[in-house]
């Protein structure tokens, strides 16, 4: 049989490319099933992928996890699941031929019988579903089981390929808490795996919006004169949530926001990857310009909601963050002296992801400083989500007899420009796993680059005193828009 790799149609056109590449034979094992991750995300990407026809017929579906479960309550389980989140409508001879590729293993992650029936799976499902002994195996698990699980794929002979197959580990973020621990992670993962076989998701990064920055950049000449430090005044990135914590209070605490947002996505939103992290340099000053807040109860959509510390399961003395925002710049010829002002946390005023390209006013203007009083600086909006697409604002004259200049926007969005919605990003991520192309995926340089830049402000901020107060439903800490108003800028309203 044929290596996955080499599966070509030999009636399409080379020149066409309408038609998207197909996995080959392949199965998906996935190690802390029960999780809400892969209930809501993982189980209906997979189905929603073989409903589009991107899955080979023979596709094969593993659970692991501590649950007394057979194979048809395991089925039953991602059946509600599809039903309940899948993008796509819900076809039932595409379910039975997926539900008759699925297999469950109960058991521990330290559980050589639970690992040894894992391997056994795989050789029945190899023989009954043509899968070639091609695997990818999804560590949806919290970090602490990444070491145990693949030291059991090791000691079980499951990270060796049979000749001429593949087997490959997909790893959640968070990839270590600080530089060492990164180290330490990527250190056990490649002693198992290579490091071409090791995908790390960035779930940003299968985001339609986010791919097309690139399209926007490199497509569009009327960008590219512009794109650089003689224009751009400045850049924000905003992730912003509208929720609590709710009941990861497990997780959080001790993470934090900018451990939790910042390090794992810078790197995806400053596109140029490795080249660019190499060039970030932290300001001088980093308790000037680094905050962190927590935030505190407060009304917020029409109800009392607590705060940070009220939660349940947190420390009252918790110094954890829940809201980070930095000032960083990126030492090289095309940015040189343009900020980038990055922002994420919790209980903001809406749940928003945006990138925010502001450029510089005109360096003359004929009009008098009445007639532009309400003129903002030009800016290109790109909305990662929700409502994905791009607005570009800028300045035209209000119908009237006197020149007045008021702030109009154009605005792109997916939803209105295709008829085609766009897959969910880990439908990309996961089909991408599986064709072996690590394009959208973070490498273990990028993660240790990324902590480099993260480990100065997390040390300063364990030194210096405790995270500001915002209100719940605000949009963070005074001392955030003062950090910007020092610069002379502030923060949009997206």
């Amino acid at each position: 049989m044929l290596p996955a790799a080499d599966w070509s149609n030999p009636l399409r056109h080379p020149q066409d490319r309408r038609l998207p590449r197909i996995a080959g034979p392949s199965g998906l094992v996935i190690f802390g099933v029960t999780g809400d991750l892969s209930r809501k995300k993982l189980m209906p990407a997979v189905y929603d992928l073989a409903n589009r026809g991107l899955l080979p017929p023979g596709f094969s579906l593993v659970g692991f996890a501590r649950r007394d479960w057979e194979d048809q309550d395991f089925a039953q389980v991602v059946h509600d699941a599809v039903r309940e989140h899948s993008r796509t409508p819900f076809r039932e001879e595409v379910w039975q031929q997926l539900a008759e590729g699925m297999r469950f293993i109960p058991g521990d992650f330290d559980d050589d019988t639970a690992f040894k029936q894992l391997r056994s799976a795989v050789d029945e499902l190899d023989a009954s579903r043509g899968t070639s002994g091609n695997y990818a195996f999804y560590l949806s698990v919290p970090p602490k089981f990444f070491p145990k699980v693949v030291r059991q794929l090791k000691k079980h002979g499951l990270a060796d390929p049979p000749e001429g197959s593949w087997r490959r580990a997909v790893i959640e973020k968070p990839f270590g808490r600080d530089l060492a621990s990164a180290r330490e992670l990527n250190a056990l993962v490649h002693d198992v795996f290579e490091p071409d076989q090791v995908f790390r998701i960035d779930h940003y990064l299968g985001k339609e919006t986010v791919q097309n920055i690139l399209a926007l950049r490199f497509a569009n000449q009327m960008y590219e004169p512009i794109w650089n430090r003689s224009y751009v005044d400045h850049v924000q990135i905003t992730m912003a949530e509208d929720i609590g914590i709710g009941g990861r209070a497990g997780y959080y605490d001790g993470i934090g926001a900018a451990r939790d947002v910042i390090q794992n996505h810078a790197e995806s939103l400053l596109m140029e990857k490795l080249k660019v992290l190499k060039a970030v340099k932290l300001p001088e000053d980093i308790g000037a310009h680094a905050v962190r807040g927590q935030y505190a109860a407060a009304w917020q959509g029409g109800e009392q909601v607590r705060g940070y510390l009220d939660e349940d399961g947190i420390d009252p003395s918790s110094t954890t963050d829940t809201y980070a925002a930095v000032k960083l710049n990126v030492d090289n010829r095309r940015w040189a002296g343009v900020p980038f002002y990055l922002r994420t946390g919790k209980r903001l005023g809406r749940r928003v992801t945006e990138i925010a390209v502001v450029f510089q006013r005109a360096p003359h203007s004929p009009f008098d400083s009445t007639a532009t009083e309400e003129l903002n600086q030009n800016a290109i909006v790109i909305r990662v989500q929700p409502d994905e697409g791009m607005t570009v604002r800028f300045g035209s004259k209000v119908p009237g007899t006197s020149m007045e200049i008021r702030d109009v926007t154009m605005d792109f969005a997916y939803g209105e420009s295709f008829t085609e919605s766009s897959p969910e990003a880990y439908e990309r991520l996961i089909l991408d796993v599986l064709l072996g192309d690590a394009n959208l995926f973070p490498r273990h340089q990028e993660v240790e680059e990324s902590w480099k830049i993260l480990d100065p402000i997390e040390g300063h901020w364990a030194n210096h005193g405790r995270p500001a107060q915002y209100a719940a439903g605000s949009w963070g800490p005074e001392e955030a828009d003062e950090m910007l108003a020092r610069d002379g800028r502030s923060w949009r309203r997206p």
